[in-house]
């Protein structure tokens, strides 16, 4: 599972024009922004309208969002209170979540979530200060039967080293800086790595 997370800022025709371009790649795109709701609903219009498909698009945590744009897949932060309830009273999303320890994908996966994205495995320039896991806090990780997503760090060098058992990875500058050839390369990589 390829997963693709939108830059944490105002989007643009920019950024529709490249997630146009790798959408064959990816299975989805997590919207992460700080834009206001009704920018954001304008936006997803505007990248379904130019042919992303509303079924690869899952919205970060904005209910509204996704109601006035009918998507069909939410992904919430681990600590948000709101998730238990959400996946109970509407068991036709597909609900998500970001998770840093054992601790919460073991909460994910007691609710029957989708997936977790567990992370940063690597070091990333998006979280400088903070190590990425550890080998054991990894390998805890991935005893879960819910499937774990890789974040943070990935790209064709480091997937060389991620560890078995992920089943997938998700990131924003891997997605959105590198051109369709490196990301097809990523994939065939992928497929090696599965």
């Amino acid at each position: 599972m390829f997963i693709a997370i939108t830059q944490y800022k105002y989007l643009n025709a920019v950024e529709i024009k490249q997630y146009i371009k790798i959408e064959q790649f990816i299975d989805y795109l997590i919207i992460r922004t700080p834009m206001e709701t009704a920018e954001l609903i304008d936006w997803v219009h505007l990248l379904n309208q130019s042919g992303f498909p509303k079924s690869k698009i899952i919205i970060h945590d904005n209910l509204t969002v996704l109601t006035r744009c009918k998507l069909r897949a939410i992904h919430f932060k681990e600590k948000d209170e709101r998730i238990a309830d959400f996946k109970y009273n509407h068991p036709d999303i597909q609900v998500s979540m970001s998770t840093h320890d054992t601790k919460h994908i073991a909460q994910a996966e007691a609710l029957q979530l989708a997936f977790v994205l567990y992370g940063h495995i690597f070091k990333t320039n998006s979280k400088p200060n903070q190590h990425p896991r550890t080998e054991n806090e990894i390998n805890k990780a991935l005893k879960f039967n819910i499937p774990i997503i890789a974040l943070g760090g990935i790209n064709t060098q480091t997937l060389k080293e991620l560890p078995n058992g992920f089943k997938g990875i998700a990131g924003i500058s891997i997605f959105a800086q590198q051109n369709v050839n490196e990301i097809k390369q990523l994939k065939e990589d992928w497929q090696t790595y599965v």
